[in-house]
């Protein structure tokens, strides 16, 4: 199972909802769309993990240079909808600490 991404625009927040796997095989061509829309001006980026069956180093990675590329540009990167394994993930790595994580993709529109 690869990864499945697709995009949608609430007003000024631009919301990725993955599904699938965002591991080393996949986590580049995420990448490439996150950091292009990033470049592109976006700096209210919401990740919809509700469908994210796994997470990988290399994911954690990608997510880890798109906060930082926010970060110098006054944006903001926010995740949502993370199963609890996933979530745990997020805990040990420690990425809880710079990584605003809501229960839901409403919660998590309402808090920009």
């Amino acid at each position: 199972m690869g990864l499945e991404v697709s995009e949608n625009r609430n007003v000024d927040v631009l919301v990725f909802e993955l599904k699938g796997r965002l591991d080393s095989n996949t986590s580049s061509e995420f990448e490439e769309r996150l950091l292009g829309s990033i470049q592109d001006g976006e700096s209210k980026i919401i990740l919809d993990f509700e469908n994210l069956e796994y997470i990988s180093s290399a994911g954690l990675r990608v997510l880890l240079k798109a906060a930082r590329e926010l970060k110098g540009g006054d944006g903001k990167l926010q995740l949502c909808s993370l199963k609890d394994y996933i979530r745990e993930v997020f805990d040990l790595s420690g990425f809880v600490s710079f990584l605003p994580i809501y229960n839901t993709k409403d919660e998590c529109m309402d808090s920009f």
